[in-house]
């Protein structure tokens, strides 16, 4: 997951390959609780690994459960509907699917068990509403406290042991606001179901209903079967109680799909498909009705037991107008779909949208007329007409994943038309860890874009002038690829000492060059480099590997070689690459070249400082007069020599700090993307972080 403020996509123009999908959110969310209040051990597999998840898991163990990971399956150990934990107090994020399941089955608990439970979230999650469950449930004897806003979180929960509950009458609760509440009152009387049936009947039209179905599939694979008369009255069987089914399987998510199915409609053109899997047609989820929805605006897909393969058909795209009441989160999707379409898309029934992680009808209108779309709102649809005219823009997201997933997809106006083509700037993307931590991963994995569509910085400079910890910095800033040139150079020269080759011996060493078997970790191992499958981090910052770098660079062949491989480097969303000719050769038309220098005497103690901190003896007169030679000796080469691109800017560091340095680079980018040039209101403004 990108931990950084914002992310810029490029202009995008393509897509193919294979995605596989985290597991659902909705299914995964409720399974946890399920096998939380469950007799047994559930051995869950291909659970969502996400924020949501993570603050159920921890308020299950919170509550007495016993967790135990096995690789990728979680083994849970239910309560068996006893509460072990009397009193707790658990935070629960931004995540309805926890709050309002845990709210009514800690309720009718505590309410006949006894107990204390104190729930809470996220400043968002306060404003979400939740008073029409609590108003189900306090006449049935549930003690509900508001800590806050009547009808919202936070709540307390009480109750003494030895109470029941007043469960002989029908329970009623409003249907029309979030379908979460019925399915926080199906997942929770069952507990207290001891005595006779209990009836939950639907106060006007229930929204959202695949999301119900989810609910009553779960509960019969935990033991408890629910009568369904229409979508108006629901019957818990008397004595139903909660039993592990051993093992259960979370399959992929669907809503999480509908980007992809999305993408593939926009972006897979020709004989080569986006392909998805983790769900398919056997899906248990409403989301993947989102399919009928795409071909009706012109998608081609093909479907079978757990994958789906798109690829574009009607090309633009059609506009159309669609009930979203069966699919409302996927329906945010067809929103952003809706910008490639030849005529404006109607979304209607999708009140629900304005209590979910932000209102997202107000969201998605102001978010789509950055990029020059014309929307109209109200209260339960929206209509949106393609831009005319694409623009830049910088997408705030409302710490909701769901805007900044959808919103990506802008990124891919070149198709559209868009001339020249747009990139989209997603503020604080972080935000998709709550459902897809690796969403941006998976999307530029398959995502193609022109070349000179992709941004490079370039950054060179003489050695131990620190433009490898610059160019380090600078990418994990913008969340970029990274190229270490020198590391390519210094690779080649271990490998040809490893078999014996001459450095100087210059067909045979651009022989091995075209074949290095080099690779750079990624993730918690970006630092770390492997050649032939051995792993060489501290051989490369040997001086004596710098010295077989020095020789081997200075042989044209040896250079010609590697070309290839460093430009291939140059990937979505950006490449920042160090190096001695980066500007001047390999990345000529790259928009920000910067030439990096320092004294020789400062140069010469920092490579000292860095020698002895690693206990390696060091005179730093030797290291000078090192440093000085090869200066003489990369500037004098007749093949790619040292020096500034003319339209290099040049930065002495001398007397800076890293930070000083990062900070400087970075300004000088930003001077250059079409972001700086919009209203403050349009982007973000300096040194702050979205909300």
């Amino acid at each position: 997951m990108y931990d950084i403020p914002f992310l810029d996509l490029p202009a995008l123009n393509g897509a193919s390959g294979t995605v596989r999908l985290p597991g659902s959110k909705s299914i995964s969310n409720r399974v946890l609780l399920l096998a939380g209040l469950s007799e047994g051990t559930t051995a869950v597999h291909d659970l969502l690994a996400s924020d949501d998840t993570r603050v159920m898991l921890a308020a299950l163990g919170a509550l007495g459960c016993t967790l135990r990971h096995e690789g990728p399956v979680l083994h849970l150990t239910g309560i068996a509907g006893r509460l072990a934990v009397h009193e707790a107090d658990l935070f629960l994020g931004n995540a309805g699917t926890a709050m309002r399941p845990l709210a009514a089955a800690l309720a009718v608990l505590a309410a006949t068990q006894g107990g204390n439970f104190k729930l809470q979230g996220v400043p968002r999650m306060h404003e979400r509403p939740i008073g029409d469950l609590v108003d189900a449930l306090r006449p049935l004897g549930c003690t509900i406290e508001d800590l806050g806003t009547p009808g919202y979180p936070p709540l307390r929960l009480r109750g003494s042991a030895g109470s029941r509950l007043a469960t002989q009458q029908p329970i009623r609760v409003r249907g029309d606001v979030s379908s979460q509440f019925l399915t926080a009152l199906l997942m929770a009387l069952p507990l207290v179901a001891d005595e006779h049936d209990v009836v939950i009947e639907v106060l006007g039209e229930l929204i959202s209903k695949p999301y119900i179905d989810i609910t009553l599939n779960l509960l019969a694979r935990f033991g408890v079967a629910v009568r369904r008369e229409g979508w108006q009255r629901f019957t818990i069987a008397q004595g139903s109680r909660y039993r592990t089914p051993g093992v259960i399987h979370v399959e992929g998510d669907a809503s999480s799909a509908s980007y992809f199915i999305a993408l593939g409609a926009i972006a897979a053109q020709g004989s080569a498909p986006l392909r998805i899997e983790g769900v398919g047609s056997d899906s248990i989820q409403g989301d993947i009705r989102f399919v009928e929805a795409a071909q009706a605006m012109g998608a081609q897909v093909r479907a079978g037991p757990g994958w789906l393969e798109v690829h574009r058909g009607r090309w633009p795209l059609a506009g159309i107008t669609l009930d979203c009441n069966h699919i409302p989160d996927a329906a945010m999707t067809l929103a952003v779909m809706a910008l490639f379409a030849d005529s404006p898309t109607l979304l209607t029934g999708i009140a629900s949208w304005r209590v979910k992680e932000t209102d997202r009808i107000a969201a998605m209108a102001t978010e789509l007329r950055k990029v020059g779309a014309a929307v109209v709102e109200g209260s339960d649809f929206i209509e949106v007409a393609p831009p005319k005219q694409w623009q830049p823009a910088v997408v705030r997201t409302y710490d909701d994943h769901r805007m900044a997933m959808c919103l990506s997809l802008a990124a891919f106006n070149p198709l559209a038309g868009a001339i020249p083509g747009q990139p989209i700037r997603i503020l604080d993307p972080r935000c998709v860890g709550k459902t897809f931590p690796e969403y941006f991963e998976t999307l530029l994995s398959v995502a193609t874009a022109a070349p000179q569509d992709l941004p490079v910085i370039a950054i060179d400079g003489p050695t131990a002038s620190g433009k490898g910890t610059l160019a380090a910095a600078v990418a994990a800033a913008l969340g970029w690829h990274l190229l270490d040139s020198g590391a390519l150079y210094r690779a080649t020269g271990l490998a040809a000492q490893w078999d014996g080759i001459a450095p100087d011996d210059e067909a045979a060493v651009a022989r091995l060059a075209s074949q290095l078997e080099l690779r750079f970790g990624q993730g918690s191992e970006s630092a770390r480099t492997w050649l032939r499958g051995r792993d060489i981090t501290d051989e490369l910052r040997l001086e004596s590997t710098g010295l077989l770098a020095s020789r081997v660079s200075a042989l044209p062949a040896v250079r010609a070689a590697l070309h290839a491989l460093q430009l291939a480097f140059r990937r979505a969303p950006g490449l920042v690459a160090d190096g001695r000719d980066m500007g001047t050769v390999v990345f000529p038309d790259a928009p920000l070249k910067v030439f990096l220098t320092a004294s020789p005497a400062q140069r010469a103690l920092r490579r000292h400082k860095q020698l002895i901190s690693k206990g390696i003896p060091a005179n730093i007169a030797d290291l000078r007069a090192d440093l000085e030679a090869r200066d003489a000796r990369d500037r004098n080469r007749s093949v790619a020599p040292l020096k500034p691109a003319d339209d290099a800017l040049l930065l002495d560091n001398s007397d800076l700090s890293i930070e000083d340095s990062v900070a400087k680079v970075l300004g000088w980018w930003e001077q250059r993307r079409p972001f700086n040039a919009l209203p403050l209101s349009g982007r973000q403004a300096p040194g702050t972080l979205s909300s």
